[in-house]
């Protein structure tokens, strides 16, 4: 543990920004220097109503201040390599640096979305090879590569879902989601014109059979379902679900957030599912975060694989590559063929590991999953004390209840002992939930670390409440008032009047 996290907030020390690059050097600095003027100057009557009247207000600094303070702006920020990112259903994992390498190659990263296909056939053929790896992990023969992101892939399942349903003369109206749904599921079910339905889970974290049958009829175009879902469970009714999903005509959905956890060990084809969306930038190792780069495929069975956007890359007889539309194609999703550098990464990936090295990854983030589980519950309550996944819930309200510690102050509180928090807050059907997902990627040493100061902060909770409640000290800017950079963000550097 480091001293610094043990100190009260009158006397913990706080590490400040530095000044900002406008303050920094001096008038004279400079980081460049232009050669003599060899052309005629442009006369002062050319730029007639053009000129500044005044100097820009740009800071004067060298080469190396400049270097400097973009490198200490890159150590303020924390990610994968900054230690461990327990982000519950985000899965921030360590991405492998050769996936960098492979995609920063010329051939790959030189290619334009519309030169002649025959110059681009190893971006076709990894493609391919991408979509058939995707489609032997899903269960699920026709995959699109287009979608940008998993809500993108969603958005692009669902729309294949309609267009099926208004080729057979379907008009169906509602889509049937449980209540611990990502929040991106309502909102697809809203763009694609679908009416809402939530459905509650059980007592141990699953879909609620009894409210699921009430809910399916001949109006229901679609069942979404997150499996494992976001508590971190994989749902034990699963083949019976979508025997019930296609009883009424209708079609089942799985939310592939957490693929990471079943890669190689279950397919959702298999289950019955019709359509799959899979994060590469979660299960696949690629970067995730800051809004993108992402990748979002879509996974199909044969039936509506006709529907999916075109163009897809396909392997010719002749052993070539090209470009084909399916025959009732929903049109593009997306510019070009999909994020392809997130495609390249993804394939080094599986090429990488092949199947038994994706397989171990998903047994490796389940058993970090429930070793984390089995550390913590005894610290915080568990609302579902069962066998999960790569992720599991907790729940701060008990803190709440009796010592006025929510769980934003513990999330606070962690970024002291070095760790980015977990997910809080969500699923909202837990009372101040906090979702951890550890992933396959870290060690024994830093879960333990990560466990003794979840575990410390427990403690810190009861003894000394408001040393939570003043949480962070030791971050470069203390808390920060949430809500009003939400509504009132100031994303702007103004110069003082005079500068």
């Amino acid at each position: 543990m480091s001293a610094d996290v043990t100190k009260t907030p009158s006397s913990a020390p706080t590490r400040g920004p530095r000044e900002l690059i406008f303050e920094t050097g001096s008038p004279a600095a400079r980081c460049f220097e232009l050669p003599p003027l060899d052309v005629p100057e442009v006369g002062a009557e050319a730029l007639a109503g053009q000129a500044r009247t005044s100097a820009p207000a740009l800071p004067h600094v060298t080469e190396v201040e400049i270097a400097r303070h973009y490198h200490h702006l890159a150590t303020m920020n924390f990610g994968v390599d900054s230690g461990p990112y327990p982000l519950g259903s985000c899965t921030m994992k360590y991405n492998p640096r050769v996936n960098e390498d492979a995609c920063r190659l010329e051939g790959f990263a030189g290619l334009h979305p519309y030169q002649p296909l025959s110059t681009a056939q190893g971006a076709l053929e990894l493609m391919v090879s991408l979509a058939d790896a995707l489609a032997e992990v899903s269960g699920l023969p026709a995959v699109t590569l287009q979608p940008a992101a998993g809500a993108h892939g969603e958005l692009t399942a669902l729309l294949t879902f309609r267009a099926y349903h208004v080729a057979n003369g379907d008009a169906r109206k509602r889509v049937v989601i449980p209540d611990s749904a990502h929040g991106t599921n309502p909102a697809t079910v809203s763009m694609c014109g679908y009416d809402v339905v939530t459905i509650p889970s059980n007592e141990r974290g699953g879909v609620d059979m009894d409210a699921l049958r009430a809910a399916l009829d001949t109006d229901v175009a679609a069942f979404m379902l997150t499996n494992p879902n976001t508590l971190g469970l994989f749902d034990e009714n699963i083949a019976e679900i979508t025997e019930m999903v296609h009883a009424v005509g209708a079609l089942a959905y799985c939310d592939g957030a957490n693929m990471n956890a079943i890669m190689g060990k279950a397919r959702p084809g298999d289950m019955g599912f019709d359509a799959l969306h899979i994060n590469l930038h979660k299960t696949f190792s690629t970067p995730h975060g800051g809004g993108g780069p992402g990748a979002g495929p879509v996974c199909v069975t044969g039936a509506l694989a006709k529907f999916l956007p075109g163009p897809l890359p396909v392997r010719l007889g002749d052993g070539s590559f090209s470009l084909v539309w399916p025959e009732r194609s929903i049109g593009r999703v997306r510019s070009s063929f999909g994020n392809f550098g997130v495609l390249v990464r993804a394939y080094a990936y599986v090429l990488a590991l092949g199947g038994d090295g994706l397989r171990a990854a998903s047994e490796q983030a389940v058993l970090s999953a429930n070793y984390l589980k089995e550390r913590l519950k005894g610290a915080y309550p568990l609302p579902y004390d069962r066998t999960c996944m790569h992720e599991f819930v907790l729940s701060g309200g008990k803190l709440r209840k009796e010592h006025g510690v929510h769980t934003l102050d513990v999330a606070k509180r962690l970024l002291d002992y070095g760790f980015h928090p977990p997910t809080i807050y969500f699923p909202q059907i837990v009372d101040e939930a906090i979702m951890i997902e550890p992933t396959e990627t870290e060690g024994l040493a830093d879960l333990d670390r990560f466990a003794d100061a979840m575990i410390a902060i427990a403690a810190e909770a009861v003894s000394d409440p408001d040393l939570l409640h003043g949480a962070p000290y030791t971050t470069p800017v203390r808390r920060l008032d949430e809500a009003r950079a939400v509504k009132q963000p100031d994303l702007r550097w103004r110069p003082a009047a005079g500068e």
